[in-house]
C-alpha cells in the first residue's frame, strides 16, 4: 500500500505548466513540521515536492500562492531521468489524488478570482431549498 497524507503551507507559489499532450500539470512544494522535537527541543520541518494533474492541477495553480495551507492525498513515487550532462538523476515526489484548500478566504491576495456567490449560485444549491422541520412534523 502507497499512501499519504500531508498537512502543510507551500514553500513558494505554485508552478502551473501543460504536457505536449495537452495535460495540466501543477508542481509545489510543501513545508511540514514533523510531530515530535528532535533533541535539541526544536521541531524540524521537510519539505516536500508535490505533483498534481488535469483539473485539480488547474485549482491548485489558480488558487494557490505561497504560504497557503493545504491538506494533502496521494502517494510517494520515485523517478528517474537523464540530466544534460549524462548523468541518471533520481526524484521522489508526492502525486496528489486530492488537495484540500485548508487557507480561509481572506488569506488568499487573489481572492477577487475566487467564484462569487450570487443569488443565482444559490438557487442551484439545493441546501438554501432545506427548511427547519417543527418537532410535531417528524416522524418519530
Amino acid at each position: 500500500m502507497n499512501k499519504v497524507f500531508l498537512i502543510g503551507n507551500l514553500t513558494r507559489d505554485p508552478e502551473l505548466n501543460t504536457t505536449a499532450n495537452n495535460i495540466s500539470v501543477c508542481k509545489f512544494t510543501v513545508a511540514v513540521t514533523r510531530r515530535f522535537a528532535n533533541a535539541d527541543g526544536t521541531r524540524e520541518t521537510d519539505f516536500l515536492p508535490v505533483v498534481c494533474w488535469r483539473g485539480q492541477a488547474e485549482n491548485c495553480g489558480r488558487y494557490l500562492k505561497k504560504g497557503s495551507k493545504v491538506g494533502i492525498c496521494g502517494s510517494i513515487q520515485t523517478r528517474s531521468y537523464e540530466a544534460s550532462d549524462g548523468t541518471r538523476r533520481y526524484v521522489t515526489e508526492i502525486n496528489a489524488d486530492e488537495v484540500q484548500f485548508l487557507s480561509s478566504r481572506g488569506d488568499w491576495d487573489n481572492a477577487e478570482e475566487l467564484p462569487e456567490v450570487t443569488e443565482a449560485n444559490a438557487k442551484k444549491d439545493k441546501l438554501s431549498d432545506l427548511k427547519p422541520l417543527e418537532d410535531e412534523d417528524l416522524p418519530f
